[in-house]
């Protein structure tokens, strides 16, 4: 077991993280990075690596592939100096400094520690919705179906197709109105006879003329276009109170059922929400545990965007080092 000691630990993979690197890099805190090996069942890159074009993040006006910003944010990590390891920490002790962050193979001690380990977007499992090659049963993960409306709703391949949302929370109400202003109609999907979501979010979407609610039904297939193109085609839906199956032919699926923030490593030694976010004070991306920060969606659930989360990587980069500055960390390199 290798002991490493490090002014600054950064968790993560994503635009949080490595925002936080650049600019604790830059700063010459010479920060170690986990960029896990598949935590919450998601490559290094974290959730852009899940995505085919990204067409929303500034400086790439034809658009970029998920994985190839995702290597580019890594490089220019690597290129100030960030060490970074390619395994999961898996448990922490932060109840006294150094702070101790262990993977299997490793222990380091941090002044401070950012946590930016993202939140993992929930996907429901039937015929045709995971991920898989040549068109056939269950492939239709990025070729018709997502989990983030705003970042690939305005995407060539929806545009002006009918669309399908499940769900039943704000989400759902608001990944529908998104994608209303590009689809020609949107259908949203609920297992049941009245939605949860708030009485204004409800009246937003129900008010839009483009927009159809299927109640009380639950997808049970999703299948491919009539060209072969391998792509989605539409939907096999069923009512879960007659038990009849309908199709419906749409081109984009939406999943709108909630993230799962990857917080469970933490053991609850920092203060969570109800929903499993870590709490972070207003204006600011300090936890409840002074010397550790978080940044991006684990600490974000409105708007869970690439550019958001790499925004609050720069200000936990910067609150960091202001910390470290006010407990006067020596200088040095990390080892």
């Amino acid at each position: 077991m290798e002991t490493h000691k490090t002014k600054l630990c950064i968790i993560g993979s994503g635009p949080a993280a490595h925002a936080a690197a650049i600019y604790a890099a830059r700063a010459d805190l010479t920060p170690l990075l986990f960029e896990g090996w598949m935590a919450n069942d998601v490559p290094p890159g974290g959730q852009l690596t899940t995505t085919t074009d990204v067409e929303n993040f500034p400086g790439f006006p034809e658009g970029i592939l998920g994985v190839d910003i995702a290597a580019k944010f890594r490089k220019q990590s690597e290129r100030f100096g960030t060490k970074i390891f390619t395994e999961t920490v898996n448990k922490v002790d932060l109840s006294s400094k150094p702070f101790k962050l262990f993977t299997n193979t490793r222990t380091v001690l941090a002044d401070a520690v950012i946590v930016s380990t993202g939140a993992k977007a929930r996907r429901l499992g039937f015929a045709g919705s995971g991920d898989g090659e040549g068109g056939g049963p269950g492939c239709f993960w990025n070729r018709g179906i997502s989990a983030c409306g705003v970042r690939d709703g305005a995407a060539p391949i929806f545009r002006d197709k009918p669309l399908a949302v499940i769900g039943g929370g704000d989400s759902a109400m608001e990944e529908a109105s998104f994608l209303a202003n590009y689809g020609s109609k949107v259908y949203i999907i609920h297992r049941r006879d009245a939605f949860r979501a708030s009485k204004i979010m409800q009246r937003r979407a129900l008010s839009n003329p483009k927009i159809e609610v299927i109640w009380n039904s639950s997808v049970v297939e999703a299948y491919g276009d009539e060209n072969g193109k391998g792509v989605l085609g539409g939907l096999k839906v069923k009512n879960v109170v007659t038990g009849d199956v309908s199709d419906l032919k749409v081109s984009g699926l939406f999943f709108a059922i909630g993230h799962e923030p990857a917080t469970k490593f933490l053991d609850g030694q920092v203060e969570l929400d109800e929903d499993g976010y870590v709490v972070t004070k207003p204006g600011t991306t300090k936890t409840s545990v002074v010397g550790v920060f978080a940044a991006g969606d684990v600490q974000d659930k409105k708007y869970r965007q690439a550019i958001t989360a790499a925004g609050t990587g720069c200000m936990a980069a910067l609150d960091a080092e202001h910390y470290l500055q006010e407990i006067g960390s020596p200088q040095g390199k990390s080892n």
